[in-house]
């Protein structure tokens, strides 16, 4: 009971958050869409309401994980200062999209047009992970998941007992989660399909391993009134 007792004491929680919405569909997708911002500035308030302050904060090293961190941190106050690790970056779906189809697709402006996009990333997806297309510029799915699987190990090692943030994109998340249980591919790519925009997935963090305990909630959007505020791309 005693040695049980000091794992509980030990264990901090991460909270892994995906970037607010972005640009799909624009020129530049890297960049919060007005909505992203509110989604993320929600976010800080609610933790600020109930008095979360965190130890330490990973982000990745795109433009919408900074801005995401800059919501959060204006409406919850001062955070530590961010590491930016690149192995938190997003996979770049366009280089995807075209290793399996090499026609130009139609910007994807209607839900048919919506879904077609999905499909065709979500079939480059499981053959990139099966190692049987290398998209241009990407890493290997080897290299890709080493990264993520670095950062969730610096958290291990240096951050048990403490509250720790984490800001990325839905490919990473979503594989950290099936790292940590262990899911097949294709599980881990319906996990990604789903991560909404400012969601939020935790871990409970000991030195030994680290443990789901919720996945893809979004607590600071669940009043009627934030309906709106609710998207996925």
């Amino acid at each position: 009971m005693a040695q049980r007792l000091r794992t509980i004491a030990a264990m901090g929680t991460l909270y892994l958050v995906r970037h607010g919405q972005a640009s799909f569909g624009a020129a530049n997708y890297d960049q919060l869409s007005p909505r992203g911002l509110e989604q993320a500035q929600r976010l800080g308030a609610y933790w600020r309401a109930r008095g979360l302050r965190f130890d330490a904060v990973l982000t990745g090293t795109l433009q919408r994980h900074a801005q995401t961190l800059a919501g959060i941190g204006e409406a919850l106050g001062p955070l530590p200062p961010a590491q930016a690790l690149p192995g938190l970056d997003e996979y770049d779906s366009l280089a995807l999209i075209r290793a399996i189809h090499t026609a130009p697709l139609a910007k994807p402006d209607t839900p048919e047009l919506f879904r077609q996009h999905f499909r065709i990333l979500c079939d480059a997806l499981a053959q990139w992970m099966g190692g049987t297309i290398s998209p241009q510029g990407m890493p290997s799915w080897e290299d890709f998941s080493s990264g993520v699987h670095a950062a969730l190990d610096l958290v291990r090692r240096a951050h048990a007992g403490q509250n720790v943030l984490l800001v990325s994109s839905g490919g990473p998340i979503s594989t950290a989660v099936g790292q940590v249980l262990g899911t097949s591919p294709e599980v881990t790519i319906a996990l990604n399909m789903r991560i909404r925009n400012s969601a939020v997935t935790e871990f409970s963090i000991s030195p030994k391993r680290l443990m789901l305990q919720t996945f893809n909630t979004l607590p600071h959007l669940d009043a009627p009134e934030h309906a709106a505020l609710v998207t996925h791309a």
